[in-house]
């Protein structure tokens, strides 16, 4: 393993989380583990539609344009939510165990989690992040076309339940899921998405870079709009002065809180292989500890890291068709 890690890798340097084959590659692996019955044709059929649907020539939808919630967010997310299970179903009680079938669902949804920012035919938005605040319940509509069409049309109206673990679009307890298996499915789902990107090696330049402009198409920052939400953020240095109390908040209302610490069974998907602590975590603190020197400086310029979106020209080009490709709005 290469010793230091490359931006468009994840936390253990090794999966292409930029490249949707490989990160296929490492979630067919991983369920294989606990599923030798696994059909692989599925995941492949899923992974191809998410590309084409965010390289823009998935019939109905514009190409993906949101740099910070980009193709490879999604595909990070897949892969840790394939983590979490293979812990979970090595340690967990016999009884408490998610099933391969619903293992599979689970890397489906947090595949498809953040859809709801890619445009529809016929939105009127020049731009996805303009859905921020819907997009949770936009994503699980996607869930209900999308799912049946990969055998799991029984599941379609669950998923759309499951994916708003990862939102604020409606409170965690009014979320309609109770089987404990569904609940634990989702827990691992939302823990990803969280932990994934503030692990991101590029995550304090992409919340600068990325994050306040897609806030800003929201009107979540900048300045105030007559009938739009109230701006959180009034400039970026704003952003990053809250990024520590915003991540302290996210452990303690959610990942150690609400999601009841399913999170560490990264650790035991791990192994101890990289210490007493796991690669994500290790990453996120050192993050924080980066945003915090810049702070007590004054300093965000001094966050140097230069992140590319992987955006609707990559998809293209992993699909093998022209860079110029355009697909219609």
């Amino acid at each position: 393993m290469q010793s230091r890690r490359r931006n468009h890798y994840d936390v253990t340097n090794q999966v292409c989380i930029a490249d949707p084959l490989d990160v296929q590659g490492e979630v067919t692996r991983l369920l294989s583990r606990h599923n030798p019955q696994l059909d692989p044709t599925i995941l492949s059929l899923a992974f191809r539609r998410f590309t084409e649907l965010h390289a823009g020539v998935l019939p109905g939808y514009a190409a993906a344009d949101t740099p910070y919630h980009d193709a490879q967010h999604s595909l990070d997310c897949t892969l840790g939510t394939a983590r979490l299970i293979d812990g979970h179903t090595r340690e967990a009680p016999e009884s408490e165990r998610i099933s391969p079938r619903r293992a599979l669902l689970g890397v489906l949804i947090a595949l498809f989690h953040d859809t709801g920012y890619i445009r529809r035919s016929g939105d009127r938005a020049g731009n996805g992040a303009a859905y921020t605040l819907s997009h949770v319940q936009r994503s699980g509509e996607f869930l209900e076309r999308i799912l049946p069409s990969l055998g799991f049309a029984a599941e379609a109206r669950l998923a759309a339940e499951l994916v708003h673990f990862t939102g604020y679009e409606m409170p965690l307890d009014a979320i309609d899921v109770h089987d404990p298996a569904d609940r634990a499915l989702g827990f691992m789902i939302a823990s990803s998405d969280l932990i994934v990107q503030t692990a991101d090696r590029c995550y304090l330049e992409k919340c600068r870079d990325f994050l306040y402009p897609e806030f800003e198409v929201a009107g979540l920052a900048g300045a105030p709009r007559p009938d739009g939400p109230q701006p959180l953020y009034a400039d970026r240095d704003t952003l990053m002065r809250g990024t520590p109390e915003f991540n302290a908040r996210l452990w303690e209302d959610r990942l150690d809180g609400y999601f009841g610490g399913i999170h560490r069974y990264f650790g035991v998907h791990f192994e101890g292989r990289y210490g007493a602590a796991n690669p994500y975590t290790d990453a996120i603190q050192s993050n924080l500890r980066r945003v915090k020197l810049a702070i007590r400086r004054g300093r965000f310029d001094e966050l140097r890291l230069r992140p590319r979106a992987i955006d609707a020209s990559c998809m293209r080009y992993a699909l093998g068709l022209p860079a110029d490709l355009r697909a219609a709005a």
